[in-house]
């Protein structure tokens, strides 16, 4: 992208009432954001949504000194900038309704065939939840995912410090712009982050770490991931809307259980509970579920090639086939079972290795 294009990209952000997902309509309809701004009025209300207020908003001509300043930010500072229509944007995120336009970055980066998760919780971690995390990526680090958190006290750095102890790419979702760090303490391990990922935002160098802000920044935690996983939760706190926003774009959320009397595992036992989250006891079980593991997804394969159903099976692994996945009770109402039957039947050819249940009540074929 050149410094023009990057420009009026910048001002769009700017214009009052213009937020990710308008702007995303308007460069769809226009093809870029300089052609948006040199578009008569008569033009622009011809676009659905788009009124007198908004018309004269686009004429204000203070969003571009705005944007020269920033442009100038970005420049000096050498920051990357992540534009939602260029190849090097995060895959994962693209496809989410109100991924932000634009992503600043600091680092070094690579999304190419690249296993991401993300790892959230509180910032009061207890000495289960940050033997979790450790074990966690530990154990994950062998097949070199991206660890994503949002680099908080608690579980956040925890998760960055175990994804540098294994030379795992990391990076820290902020909430506020590329010329501060926050919280300040955590200042020591920028340098370290920066060689083998770094950071990353929507924010402008101009934006404070304000409290919304931080509600905010979540759902690129949420959807730049293939998995949130939450370590440690109160029964209310930023993790569980991260959890709920990664529900919303259709990824595996994890939870790790706790005791029913331990405060920071009330929200994650009632992510679990509500069905909005799998059980998490071990990479293991994120490896099966997410089929990370090569080898197990040839054997299953070669499994299925032997494997005998019969009539009643084979017409859900058929129907299952053709939805890639489905509710149990939608399972039920399309193949003519009861719903005790349904359950029954993918019991068993769970434990023939031919699905699979996904948080939610929805099944799938292995």
């Amino acid at each position: 992208m050149n410094q023009e294009e990057l420009f009026y990209l910048l001002a769009l952000q700017k214009v009052e009432s213009v937020g990710d997902i308008l702007a995303k309509k308007l460069l769809a309809h226009f093809g870029n954001a300089k052609e948006i701004f040199q578009s008569k009025p008569s033009k622009l209300q011809s676009i659905e949504g788009i009124g007198s207020v908004l018309i004269r908003n686009l004429k204000d001509q203070t969003v571009f000194k705005k944007a020269e300043k920033e442009l100038a930010f970005i420049t000096s500072n050498a920051i990357n900038v992540f534009f939602y229509q260029s190849k090097n944007y995060p895959e994962k995120l693209k496809h989410c309704f109100d991924a932000p336009i634009l992503l600043f970055a600091s680092g070094n980066f690579d999304f190419n065939n690249r296993k991401i998760i993300s790892i959230v919780g509180t910032r009061q971690a207890t000495p289960y939840g940050a033997e979790c995390c450790r074990k966690l990526i530990s154990d994950l680090a062998p097949l070199n995912p991206v660890i994503v958190s949002g680099f908080a006290y608690g579980i956040d750095i925890i998760a960055h410090q175990a994804a540098m102890e294994h030379n795992l790419q990391t990076i820290g979702i902020i909430a506020h712009g590329l010329n501060q760090i926050y919280p300040k303490v955590h200042k020591k391990y920028v340098s370290r982050m920066q060689e083998n990922g770094g950071f990353m935002t929507d924010f402008w160098s101009s934006s404070n770490p304000d409290r919304e802000n931080f509600i905010r920044r979540n759902r690129i935690v949420a959807g730049i991931s293939e998995a949130t996983i939450v370590i440690e939760s109160a029964e209310k706190g930023g993790s569980l809307i991260t959890a709920n926003m990664a529900n919303d774009y259709n990824r595996d959320v994890f939870a790790f259980p706790g005791k029913a009397s331990d405060k920071y595992s009330q929200g994650c036992n009632n992510l679990i509970k509500s069905q909005k989250a799998q059980l998490l006891t071990s990479a293991a079980d994120l490896i099966y579920m997410l089929n990370w593991d090569l080898e197990t997804q040839k054997t299953s394969v070669q499994k299925r090639l032997f494997v005998e159903l019969d009539k009643d099976e084979q017409a859900v692994y058929n129907y299952l086939q053709a939805k890639d996945k489905e509710l149990m009770d939608v399972i039920a109402l399309e193949c003519n079972f009861p719903v005790h039957k349904i359950s029954s039947l993918l019991l068993n050819m769970e434990l023939k290795g031919v699905v699979r249940p996904l948080p939610g009540k929805l099944f799938e074929v292995i």
